[in-house]
C-alpha cells in the first residue's frame, strides 16, 4: 500500500511513529490509514496546537459513532497507540482510555468445542477419502494444530517446512496478523504429529524447505474455500450442530484454546492475571485486551474459579475469624 498523506498539524509525528512501526516488522498499512482519518479530523477542525487533549480524543470518538462498533474500536485504538507514542517525549500528552464497546447482539457466539469433539473431528479427519492418500492426515495435523496452538487458519495455510524447528519443538509464523512473526512453543504431542506429517508427507511431494506444510491433493498450498466446505462435512459426520452464520466455525478452534489454556492454568493452581499476558504473546497479540475476545465462561471455567474463590475464603478468611 501507498504512503498515506498527511497534512495536520501533527503530521510529521504521525509519519515517524508510522515509520517506527513498520521497523518493528508490522506492514501498518491499514493502521496508517485509519490514522489518516484522525489527521483530516485535526485539519477540518483547524487544530494547531501539537499536542492531543482529552477534549479532540472525545470530538473525534463523537464523530465514529455512525460506525459499527468493531469500526469505531479500530480506528480509535491506533489514535490512542499514537498517544501513547508522543507521550513518550511529552510528559504532559494525554493518552485516553481504552475505547469501551458493548457486545453486539447480533455478534456471532462463539462455539467451545469439547475434548470430545476434538477427539471426534480427528477421528473423522484421519478417515476421509481417498484411501491411501495424504488428505487425512493433512487435515488430522492441521486441525490438531490449530487446536493445540490457537495460531490462526491464515497463518498455518502459510507455514513452509522450513518453518516446523523439531530441534527446538517451536514453529516459527512468518506472515502473522499485521505481519507480525513469532516464535510459537509446541508440546512434545503436537511436535510428534507434525514430524508423523512430515515423514507420510515426503512419500507424496518434495521435501524442499520453502515448499508449503500443508499440501492439498495436487501438492499445493492449502486454501481456505476448500479447507471450510471438508471442515463443514465433518462437522456434519460427528453430529455436531451446524448454523449457516453462528458456526461452530474453524476459527473457533482458536477461541477453544484460549479457553482451555486458562482452564488448565486454574486446574493447575497457577496465577491466571499473571500468566494472561503469556497467553497474549503466544496467540499473537498486541495487548490482553484483544486476548479477552478470545475468553468465554464456560462452565468447566466458572466451576474452577468458584473452587479458587472457595478455597480462598477457607485459607485467608474464615481461618481469620471473618463472616460473609
Amino acid at each position: 500500500m501507498s504512503d498515506v498523506q498527511l497534512s495536520s498539524c501533527l503530521a510529521d509525528q504521525m509519519q515517524r511513529f508510522i515509520d517506527l512501526r513498520r521497523l518493528a516488522g508490522t506492514d501498518y498499512g491499514s493502521q496508517a490509514r485509519l490514522l489518516s482519518y484522525f489527521d483530516r479530523f485535526l485539519s477540518e477542525q483547524g487544530v494547531t496546537e501539537p499536542r492531543i487533549a482529552c477534549q479532540i480524543t472525545d470530538a473525534y470518538q463523537r464523530t465514529l459513532s455512525h460506525l459499527r462498533p468493531r469500526v469505531q474500536e479500530n480506528r480509535y485504538s491506533v489514535v490512542r497507540q499514537f498517544c501513547e507514542y508522543l507521550s513518550r517525549t511529552d510528559p504532559l500528552g494525554y493518552v485516553p482510555d481504552f475505547f469501551r464497546t458493548h457486545p453486539s447482539q447480533d455478534a456471532t457466539p462463539r462455539y467451545i468445542y469439547s475434548p470430545t469433539d476434538i477427539q471426534k473431528l480427528l477421528a473423522a479427519a484421519g478417515q476421509l477419502p481417498p484411501a491411501g492418500s495424504l488428505r487425512p492426515q493433512t487435515y488430522r495435523t492441521l486441525l490438531g494444530l490449530l487446536y493445540s496452538t490457537g495460531i490462526r487458519i491464515g497463518e498455518a495455510f502459510a507455514l513452509n517446512v522450513e518453518d516446523f524447528h523439531r530441534d527446538t519443538t517451536s514453529l516459527f509464523i512468518v506472515a502473522g496478523k499485521f505481519r507480525k512473526a513469532r516464535w510459537v512453543p509446541l508440546s512434545a504431542s503436537t511436535c510428534g504429529a507434525l514430524a508423523r506429517y512430515l515423514q507420510a508427507r515426503s512419500r507424496f511431494s518434495l521435501h524442499a524447505p520453502d515448499s508449503p506444510l500443508f499440501l492439498n491433493q495436487r501438492s499445493r498450498r492449502l486454501h481456505y474455500p476448500p479447507v471450510h466446505q471438508t471442515f463443514q462435512r465433518l462437522l456434519c459426520q460427528c453430529g455436531l450442530p451446524q448454523h449457516a452464520y453462528t458456526g461452530p466455525r474453524i476459527h473457533d478452534l482458536r477461541h477453544t484454546f484460549a479457553v482451555h489454556r486458562l482452564l488448565a492454568w486454574y486446574r493447575d493452581g497457577q496465577d491466571v492475571n499473571a500468566r494472561l499476558p503469556w497467553l497474549a504473546t503466544y496467540m499473537g497479540h498486541v495487548n490482553i485486551q484483544s486476548t479477552h475476545v478470545y475468553l468465554r465462561a464456560t462452565a468447566e471455567l466458572l466451576e474452577q474459579v468458584d473452587r479458587r474463590f472457595h478455597q480462598h475464603y477457607l485459607e485467608h478468611i474464615q481461618s481469620h475469624g471473618g463472616s460473609v
